[in-house]
Parts: C-alpha cells; sequence; structure tokens
C-alpha cells in the first residue's frame, strides 16, 4: 500500500461546501483507504494499491462527479512527489524570501515543456516571480497574493493546463502527514 495526497480543485469555493467527512466517505467508497482530510480546502491523504497516479486521478474524479454532482478537478501527488517540492528551493538566495512574501506551489497534470515554461517565467513582475520543476510551478509574490500583478487569463493562457494551488506552508505540512 502506498500514500498519497490528492489536491483537489475549487472545494468548498464558489457557494458549493462539502464536510469534509462527506468527502473522505466518497474516496472510501472509490476503494481507496487510511483516508483522511487536511484542512477544509480539498487536501486528502489516502492509501492504494495502485500506483497510477493518472488512474487515480481518474477514479478519485469519478467518484466525486457520482457523489456531488459536479466534476472537482484532482491532482494526486505521492509522499516522493511532495518530498521532492518541498526539498526545491527555486528563488535566488541573493533575494531570499521573507516573512512579508507568499509562496504558492501549482500542480498542474502533465510535466511542462520548455515552451511552456517560459512563457509562464515571462510572466514574471517586480512584484511576482514564477519558477516551473515538473509538473509545479512556484509562485512568489512579494506581498499577498491578491495584490499580483499577473491577470488571470495572462496566467491561465500560459499555463494551458488545468491546476490547483497551495500554500508552500500547506504543502509542507501534507509532505509531513504523508510520511507519518
Amino acid at each position: 500500500m502506498s500514500r498519497y495526497v490528492a489536491l483537489l480543485r475549487a472545494i468548498n469555493v464558489g457557494g458549493r461546501t462539502v464536510k469534509m467527512a462527506d468527502l473522505c466517505a466518497l474516496f472510501e467508497h472509490a476503494r481507496l483507504t487510511d483516508v483522511q482530510s487536511v484542512i477544509a480546502s480539498g487536501n486528502v491523504l489516502f492509501s492504494s494499491r495502485g500506483g497510477d497516479t493518472a488512474a487515480l486521478e481518474q477514479r478519485i474524479e469519478g467518484a466525486l462527479r457520482a457523489g456531488l454532482g459536479y466534476d472537482v478537478a484532482t491532482f494526486v501527488r505521492t509522499a516522493d512527489d511532495l518530498d521532492a517540492v518541498v526539498a526545491h528551493d527555486p528563488f535566488d538566495a541573493r533575494d531570499p524570501v521573507i516573512e512579508s512574501d507568499t509562496v504558492h506551489v501549482i500542480f498542474t497534470r502533465t510535466s511542462i515543456d520548455r515552451a511552456r515554461a517560459e512563457r509562464i517565467v515571462a510572466l514574471g513582475t517586480d512584484y511576482d516571480e514564477l519558477h516551473v520543476f515538473g509538473r509545479e510551478i512556484f509562485w512568489r509574490t512579494r506581498g499577498r497574493s491578491s495584490d499580483s500583478k499577473i491577470k488571470p487569463a495572462a496566467f491561465a493562457r500560459a499555463v494551458g493546463d488545468p491546476g490547483t494551488a497551495r500554500n508552500i506552508t500547506t504543502v509542507r505540512k501534507l509532505a509531513a502527514k504523508l510520511r507519518v
């Protein structure tokens, strides 16, 4: 049995509310075990014998669609995947991340090729800094992310895939919980 985290996009936003106990029950109905929600924003830890994360994403999305009546994009990562994200430090040590900065990790489905990575990084401003690492995008804002100078439509065009964002602090907590 391997441990995974499912990062759900747009759960408990936009007027749709799902109780975490109900969400966990949907995962269990999908034949996943050791199910545990972490923070009521769509982070679910679980165990499975299956090692294909794309197949797990499809299974979870199907269970959520059947149980909730709408699509929920799902991004599954292994403990090793999250450990690699947490260990990666893409920001220049000469310009350290300080307490007032915000760092998010945006999880996407597929590896980001060079051309797409260049489009994403080119969105950077004096306030926003972006780095690509495999399937993930590190996004640093020098202050609140809500004050970003990047327009959502431009970001969506550059990324080209759906994704879901988590604060780096949440990513670290999830990685630690996967190892317990």
